[in-house]
């Protein structure tokens, strides 16, 4: 049962949905000089519920030192943070306006949709 589709319409009237685009990572490429360059697929546009973190999910991010600006956005579908097993960093999330976040961690996983905790990236 798809709880995150049932009750995504009542939460959205309260906190709407936005349109976010999705930069899933391929992992990188090594130019001559050992420089790597991030890879991703080709951008997929999705709607978005973005959030703040709770107590809970600070708790969970607690070791990871992270002194940024951090939200938990939950989204149709799977992305993932970083990889190291194999060699993918983590996903990007591009707001509307032009707002760059990067997955950090994925608090909750599921077959059709998953929450994350996303931190606020330089646009340059």
């Amino acid at each position: 049962m798809n709880l995150h589709g049932i009750t995504s319409p009542a939460v959205g009237v309260v906190n709407p949905h936005v349109l976010v685009t999705l930069r899933v990572s391929t992992g990188y490429t090594t130019d001559d000089t050992g420089r790597q360059t991030p890879t991703y697929a080709a951008d997929v546009t999705v709607m978005a519920q973005v959030q703040s973190l709770s107590a809970r999910d600070l708790r969970q991010l607690e070791s990871l030192n992270l002194q940024n600006i951090q939200n938990t956005i939950y989204l149709s579908g799977q992305v993932s943070g970083i990889v190291r097993a194999s060699g993918k960093g983590g996903d990007l999330i591009v707001m509307g306006d032009g707002t760059v976040y990067l997955v950090v961690a994925v608090l909750e996983q599921w077959p059709d949709w998953v929450k994350v905790a996303v931190t606020l990236q330089n646009n340059s």
